[in-house]
């Protein structure tokens, strides 16, 4: 297996590492390149490059074997040179639930192949490209990553696969023995930065900064408010100020060389959670005992390899590197008011070197566009412990874009399988066990059977249905159409989940993240127009949020508006429609203080009311009661739960019909046809819910135990 010290095939028939300009950089003594302070290279042939004119492969231990390489995220001299690259990237899509090869890798591997990469070599600073990213899909941004005080620049090294499908990856490396000061840093991604936007004046360029690379992802952008830059910041180190490792300068210096190897023990715990470190290979689902016993593996082949970040930050570098912290946060924070990027801030709980938490909550009011996720049981090496997906967290907050700007649609990325498992498997597993999904489909000739083998299995496909309170019906509808049909349902969703107010209230990775993460997108005309010219499953409610926060006593009862835009819409792309009811709220709980009760108390209805005068208003044409969609957040009791039940109505053919159904009274009527089987389909299900022997949790629990899995506990013969 190659190691992350080779580089990366991306294109064909090219390797060019990314060095400094205006260095050279020798390749296992076989071959030089050079880069100018122009950006031109040149490639010195050596007695290793073979007759086809193909450089050598650069193996794991530095030795050099048969095959070309490609280096589609080094540079070349030509902008035709490098057009013609790009076009060679791989250019399909991903598929659902593509494997995404998530922490295949661990914190061991990071000091395992730290060892072989920190041997002392008088280089400058300079970027590689991990071999495990493999080649990006076409039109993919560059992703730049800034290491933390190690300097090795392996600190995405379980995130190289996923980030390698959507991102061109480089990582920057800093030599041990390199005394580079902080603005010769800035300077050195600089270079970069104004040669890619030169290549690509319109793609994004993402700075991934962990801790002093957080400080320097800032100053760079702020010296640079024209290159489009995506900031990823993970536990920045703009708070050093207030660091408990400030007051130890003067211990680190006085302390003698042989009591130098206590320090990097002491290092571990004060960076990260070695419990969360040993957990990333630890798998997910697994009983107690056999979860503890992998576990108690991983710790102890995990204690005994600390002793490399000895050889990692020995005495003279840790004591520079803190020198070096110190002058980036104060540069950085002096120029924070200059930086005009998107900030996606990644904050750890349990980070024992900075006050990380606090310090987003500073950092998000004095940037102009920042976001904030936290994660409270994390420690400072965030990326390099469990309960962290880069990527998922990327996508969720929509800072995924392949240009200018974010398009729901074309720079939407399918759900990954380990995205797959935390979602259904991990975060709403027990939710998905109370609840115990059935799903029923009707064929052709009206015969109802269980399954979805009767919605269409290619679209464009319309799915119009009942809006449970809360959307509690969401993730069994989602999960369902993944794990039978693979695939991915395209909800549109009020605009306020998208909104700047709303995002900034968020802190921890929410339900509503994932709800991106798995295809949601604002409600508009625009949207439902290019997913279903995409073909896509879409997934839409009539009655909305007037629907989903219906009051007590409303329970399955539809708030549609007398608008039939959808069935025009469907038929000029042909869409099937597809309907379908779902009962089973008024089984898992029930409203304690509606809409009607809230606002009759003061305080609750003053906050109503700021809410929704800062919300994105829809259905202004709209009258009755339809019209009142002022969001709140009801008071709901669990019950003892029941189950959920979806039933999916006879398919509705559009294709061929635009013209017949531009009339808006012959569209009125598939209109009302669709709105009168939803209502049908609901009686349907609440009248044979009362058949199923396996309606209550005991008698499913008890089946399970002895029979079957989740899936296939059986139901009301329909």
């Amino acid at each position: 297996m190659l190691s992350t010290l080779a580089f990366s095939s991306t294109t064909r028939n090219w390797v060019l590492p990314s060095v400094p300009l205006g260095s050279e950089f020798k390749c296992s003594t076989r071959l030089r390149f050079h880069v100018s302070a122009t950006g031109n290279r040149s490639v010195f042939p050596s007695d290793t490059v073979g007759t086809d004119g193909t450089a050598p492969l650069i193996k794991e231990d530095g030795r050099v074997g048969s095959g070309a390489i490609d280096g589609g995220n080094g540079r070349v001299g030509s902008k035709f040179e490098r057009k013609r690259l790009m076009n060679d990237m791989v250019s399909d899509e991903l598929e659902v639930l593509w494997d995404d090869g998530f922490a295949e890798e661990s914190v061991k591997d990071y000091l395992d192949i730290s060892r072989k990469m920190i041997k002392p070599d008088g280089g400058p600073p300079r970027w590689f490209c991990p071999v495990a990213c493999g080649r990006p899909i076409k039109g993919s941004p560059l992703l730049l990553f800034l290491p933390g005080m190690d300097g090795v620049g392996l600190g995405l090294l379980l995130h190289h696969k996923p980030l390698g499908r959507v991102f061109e990856v480089r990582c920057m490396h800093i030599p041990v023995y390199d005394r580079t000061p902080f603005e010769g840093l800035v300077k050195f991604v600089e270079n970069i930065l104004v040669l890619e936007h030169a290549f690509s004046p319109n793609r994004p360029i993402y700075l991934v900064g962990d801790s002093l690379g957080g400080c320097l992802a800032l100053a760079v952008a702020a010296r640079n408010p024209t290159i489009d830059l995506m900031l990823v910041l993970v536990n920045p180190a703009t708070s050093f100020g207030k660091s408990q490792l400030q007051p130890s300068f003067p211990i680190l210096e006085a302390l003698p060389d042989e009591l130098h190897f206590t320090v990097p023990y002491l290092l571990s715990f004060i960076m990260g959670d070695p419990m969360k470190m040993a957990l990333v290979n630890v798998e997910k689902g697994l009983p107690p005992a056999q979860k503890l016993e992998q576990l108690s593996r991983s710790l102890t082949s995990l204690l005994p390899r600390l002793s490399a970040l000895a050889d990692i930050i020995p005495k003279e570098t840790l004591v520079w590197k803190l020198k070096l912290l110190k002058a980036a946060a104060a540069y950085a924070n002096s120029r924070l008011h200059a930086v005009k990027s998107e900030v996606l801030l990644l904050a750890s709980g349990k980070d024992n070197m900075l006050p990380s938490g606090a310090e987003a909550q500073r950092l998000s009011t004095s940037l102009q566009n920042c976001q904030v996720r936290y994660f409270k049981d994390n420690g400072h090496t965030l990326l390099l412990e469990d309960g962290i997906h880069l990527l998922t967290v990327i996508k969720a907050t929509n800072m995924y874009r392949r240009s200018s700007r974010h398009d729901y649609v074309s720079d939407f990325i399918p759900p990954s399988m380990a995205e797959f498992k935390e979602a259904f498997d991990e975060s709403n597993g027990l939710f998905r066990l109370a609840t115990s999904p059935v799903m029923f489909s009707t064929l052709e000739d009206g015969k109802i059977v269980r399954g979805l083998s009767g919605v269409p299995n290619e679209g464009p496909v319309l799915l119009i249905g009942y809006h449970m309170l809360l959307g509690l019906e969401l993730s069994g509808l989602v999960e369902a159409f993944l794990r039978e049909k693979k695939v991915i349902v395209r909800g549109v969703a009020h605009p306020l989940m998208f909104s700047d107010n709303f995002e900034n209230s968020l802190t921890e990775f929410s339900r509503i993240d994932q709800l991106k993460v798995f295809g949601a997108s604002p409600v508009s005309a625009s949207n439902l127009f290019k997913l279903l010219a995409t073909k896509s499953y879409v997934l839409l409610y009539p009655g909305g949020a007037r629907e989903a926060l219906h009051r007590k006593g409303e329970e399955y009862k539809l708030f549609w508006p007398e608008q039939p835009e959808f069935v025009r819409m469907a038929a000029r792309f042909g869409a099937t429609i597809v309907p379908f009811g779902v009962v089973g709220e008024d089984d898992v709980g029930q409203l304690a203080l509606d809409y009607n009760d809230l606002t009759s108390i003061p305080i609750f209805r003053d906050r109503i009311k700021e809410m929704n005068q800062k919300n994105v208003k829809l259905r202004t044409d709209a009258q009755g009661e339809v019209a009142n969609e002022d969001l709140y957040f009801p008071a709901v009791l669990p019950k003892f739960p029941g189950r959920f039940y979806y039933l999916f109505g006879k398919p509705i053919e559009t294709k061929g019909r635009v013209d017949e159904l531009k009339e808006r009274e012959k569209a009125n009527v598939v209109y009302l046809q669709v709105r009168s089987e939803i209502e049908s389909m609901i009686s349907y299900l609440l009248k044979k819910r009362e058949e199923d022997p396996y309606r209550g949790l005991i008698e499913r629990t008890v089946y399970r135990a002895i029979s079957a899995p989740v899936d296939d506990i059986p139901t009301f013969e329909p």
